[in-house]
């Protein structure tokens, strides 16, 4: 069976006024996510992996040379989903309840937490994610290359930051620093991370 693109969780124009204009998403949902889907189908099409999951793909060809390519496109389309659920109108701001708590007793407070988050995601070199994950019950900020994701290490991730640069160019052009910025006060879907804190 063929891999799907899910729909997205709102409409093109839902978080225009947080920042984020109808046109990034018909780029970067309707063109980049659609193309990593596209790839993917034509690389595993008559092959083994056309019947697994996305997460065993990724599992299964993450630094296995022969499969690059099967990798990065599986990856990408399971960031892409991801990082999209990591949106939400009028998100921001802090978390509530466990996830909360959480945070204050890993990283010392919530602004320390932020300030982690918007270095990593700040410092990724070239094209990447910044990701809060979950490993091993403590959580932690960390940043991935292209294509890589918490996922492939075994780790689980509760929110992510696309930093690729097709990610914010239209909206914020060169200045990644004010997309990060305001992805933590208007957009973090917090939500969805105290669901993938709370999972099993």
């Amino acid at each position: 069976m063929a891999f799907q693109q899910p729909p997205l969780p709102y409409d093109f124009n839902a978080l225009e006024p947080y920042g984020m204009k109808p046109e990034t998403f018909e780029y970067h949902y309707g063109k980049h996510h659609k193309a990593y889907v596209d790839n993917l189908n034509k690389l595993t099409d008559g092959t083994e992996l056309a019947d697994k999951s996305l997460e065993e793909v990724i599992k299964t060809t993450f630094r296995d040379a022969s499969k690059v390519g099967v990798f990065n496109n599986a990856a990408q389309v399971w960031n892409h989903t991801f990082f999209w659920n990591s949106l939400k109108p009028a998100g921001g701001g802090q978390p509530s309840g466990a996830l909360a708590d959480k945070i204050d007793k890993d990283f010392g407070s919530f602004e320390k937490f932020a300030e982690e988050f918007s270095n990593a995601a700040t410092t990724q070199f070239g094209s990447g994610w910044a990701w809060l994950i979950d490993d091993g019950g403590t959580l932690k900020v960390i940043k991935t290359p292209n294509a890589e994701n918490p996922l492939a290490y075994g780790q689980k991730a509760l929110l992510t930051l696309d930093v690729w640069e097709h990610a914010y160019y239209i909206d914020y052009r060169n200045a990644r620093p004010a997309f990060i910025k305001n992805f933590l006060e208007q957009l973090v879907n917090w939500d969805f991370a105290a669901e993938n804190l709370a999972k099993a």
